[in-house]
């Protein structure tokens, strides 16, 4: 996997359209077409490489296939080698921040989408995602408390017992698929902003036999910006810090 994302990231062309996708993202073939002085063609093979390298991830929406730039390998790098030469630099790339522009034929587009393939079968994900007792070795100390009901509410625990998030849970289709508004009170300048919105998508991968692709959207943040902030960095650390978890039993350090 880190093959692939190296060698995609070795040449200038699929460099720009990562840029690109920095600068704004969910943005369609024909506008970064616009930026490359190549044929359609060209752009398309290059995103497919991207793809294929988990560096972006498309969505479609109407007619248009919307693509965005998946933050999740970078932080992966990040772990394994940055991490122990250059920890202030490497922060940044954690950090990419996307501005939207404004497209109303296209309103409803997914905001932040973040994708990752774990080595484990959907149920033992959605495990993962229900039980406090492993939400807590991943997703910042915080112990996730529902009864896992559509239209009830859950809360997320630290360990000094005090409730760092809550929300509501809007759709509960285990293993596949669960949709939650999501309120982070840990924060001051979060605490106050108006829910936004998690979906968590679970699907065997088409390719390989005992692997996962999880998908995580996070949308509805227009009046939620400071929470917008803050999980464009912190959903890439909780998935890996899941990824971790499953394939190996062990918890990442210091999340």
């Amino acid at each position: 996997m880190e093959k692939d994302v190296f060698k995609a990231l070795s040449d200038p062309s699929r460099r720009t359209l990562l840029d690109l996708l920095y600068q704004s993202d969910g943005r369609t073939l024909s506008d970064l077409c616009n930026y490359l002085n190549m044929s359609r063609f060209g752009v398309m093979k290059h995103l497919g490489i991207l793809e294929e390298a988990g560096l972006i991830t498309t969505r479609k929406v109407g007619r248009e296939k919307l693509h965005y730039l998946n933050s999740v390998p970078i932080r992966q790098i990040y772990e394994r080698w940055v991490s122990k030469y250059t920890e202030p630099w490497a922060a940044g790339l954690i950090q990419l921040k996307t501005e939207l522009e404004s497209e109303p034929e296209v309103e409803q587009k997914p905001r932040n989408v973040n994708r990752i393939a774990i080595k484990s079968t959907p149920e033992r994900i959605w495990q993962a995602l229900t039980d406090p007792s492993m939400t807590s070795q991943y997703w910042y100390n915080g112990s996730i408390r529902s009864d896992w009901k559509n239209g009830s509410s859950y809360e997320i625990w630290n360990p000094d017992g005090n409730v760092q998030a809550k929300g509501e849970l809007l759709l509960v289709d285990p293993p596949r698929r669960l949709v939650m508004t999501w309120q982070l009170l840990s924060r001051s300048d979060t605490a106050h902003e108006e829910p936004s919105r998690i979906t968590w998508e679970i699907e065997p991968h088409a390719q390989f036999a005992g692997v996962t692709l999880v998908t995580v959207i996070h949308d509805a943040f227009e009046l939620a910006p400071n929470t917008g902030n803050v999980l464009e960095a912190g959903l890439p650390i909780v998935l890996s810090g899941m990824k971790t978890l499953l394939e190996t039993g062990t918890a990442l350090t210091g999340i």
